[in-house]
Formats: structure tokens, C-alpha cells, sequence
């Protein structure tokens, strides 16, 4: 009885000093956490729970260290807003992964991002076509920041309906045999459309879509 209660003593304890360190730090949502932030919350929610878990080793031992990050995160953070040069290091700079409507594959590689990531944050932006896109960036919180292109005023619009979606075909020289059998065609029928545009290797093709009967191609800048 008297261990349960030292748990529950002690869960009670580090849970008010979780949320004074917490309120010490500032109010930044999950999203905009910087690598800095999820390390130093990680670190300590850690302590916490191996601290809950001893019962044996006195509370003095976790709280101090956890006062301790919490000075570093407070003291970091003010350098980051003090110099950029420190807040790139620690946070790294927003990456563009579309650029005037082309897709940064280098760019998409050295993040580890694939196609299906952007087409799932872009979905999320409500941005049904790559095509649609003039620039895409990849903030330092992992959030894809999206400025679509502008419409001309003397071209006809031609809203789209809400059954009209991007259908992925060719995703890093692969084709995508599931976005075929969405428009009920086949890998001969994309191979010969794609001989008819030009392209005849579709390992050269980094995506390509299909959206009321038009295709959107984008070629690689890399081999």
C-alpha cells in the first residue's frame, strides 16, 4: 500500500513540475517544435517515467536535471533568436522541393522525402495537382508551406469537380500499376502515350500524373 502511494506521491509531483518546466519553456505547438525542443521534451519526459518507476531513488536526483535542460533549451533558444548562423545550425534551413513548378529531386533525396510524402502534404494544403504548384517548401518543422501558381485572367477558368484527383502513374522511374487501374489502362497504354510526348525511357521521368485526360510530366535532374 504504502509503494503505491509513494507512485502516486510521486506521479503527482513530477507531473506539476512537468508543467511549470513546460510553461518555462514557452507555447510552441507539436508541429513547430525545432529539433532542439523535441530532444530536450523527449529527454525529459524520459526522466520522468524512469523516475515514477524508482520509487527507491529520491526525487531531488530527477528534478534537477530536468531544471537543468530546461536552462540549456531556455539559453539556446535565446541564442537561436540572437543569430541566425546558430539557428541554422541547430534548426537547419527550409529546403524548396518545387521551384517555379519543377520538382527538386536532389533536394527531395537528401531529406529522404519521396513523391508519396508530398502528394499526402499536398492533399493536405487541398492542392490536388503538382501541376499546380510554383513552389513548395519544406519548413524546419518537417510542414510543406505551398504558394500555388497564379491563374491568367484571360485564360477560360475550368473549375474542377470534386470527383477530379491527381492519379500518380510514374513515381522515380517506376510506373505505378494501382494509378493504372484507377483509369482502367495499362502499362502498354502509358509506355505508347508516353512514346507519343517523346519519352521513351520512363526511367528518365521523375512523376508524371494523369488529370482529365492530360498528363503532367516532370523529367529528372539527376541520373
Amino acid at each position: 500500500m504504502i509503494v503505491y502511494l509513494n507512485i502516486i506521491f510521486r506521479t503527482l509531483i513530477l507531473y506539476i513540475v512537468l508543467l511549470l518546466i513546460f510553461r518555462f519553456m514557452g507555447k510552441r505547438e507539436i508541429g513547430e517544435l525545432s529539433i532542439l525542443d523535441l530532444v530536450v521534451f523527449i529527454m525529459i519526459g524520459e526522466m520522468a517515467v524512469i523516475a515514477i518507476e524508482n520509487t527507491k531513488d529520491p526525487l531531488f536526483h530527477t528534478i534537477v536535471p530536468m531544471i537543468l535542460l530546461m536552462g540549456i533549451q531556455i539559453t539556446l533558444a535565446f541564442m537561436s533568436l540572437k543569430s541566425k548562423k546558430f539557428r541554422d545550425l541547430v534548426d537547419g534551413k527550409p529546403t524548396i522541393i518545387i521551384n517555379r513548378g519543377k520538382v527538386d529531386e536532389e533536394a527531395m533525396r537528401k531529406h529522404r522525402y519521396n513523391f508519396d510524402d508530398l502528394m499526402m502534404q499536398l492533399r493536405e494544403k487541398d492542392v490536388r495537382s503538382i501541376q499546380d504548384v510554383e513552389f513548395a517548401i519544406l519548413e524546419t518543422s518537417g510542414k510543406l508551406s505551398v504558394i500555388e501558381k497564379m491563374e491568367d485572367p484571360k485564360k477560360p477558368k475550368n473549375p474542377k469537380k470534386n470527383g477530379d484527383i491527381t492519379i500518380p502513374l510514374i513515381m522515380d522511374g517506376n510506373i505505378r500499376e494501382e494509378g493504372l487501374s484507377k483509369i482502367n489502362k495499362t502499362n502498354l497504354w502509358l509506355r505508347q502515350e508516353m512514346k507519343k510526348k517523346g519519352y521513351r525511357d520512363i526511367k528518365k521521368i521523375s512523376f508524371c500524373s494523369y488529370e482529365n485526360g492530360k498528363f503532367f510530366i516532370d523529367l529528372k535532374d539527376y541520373e
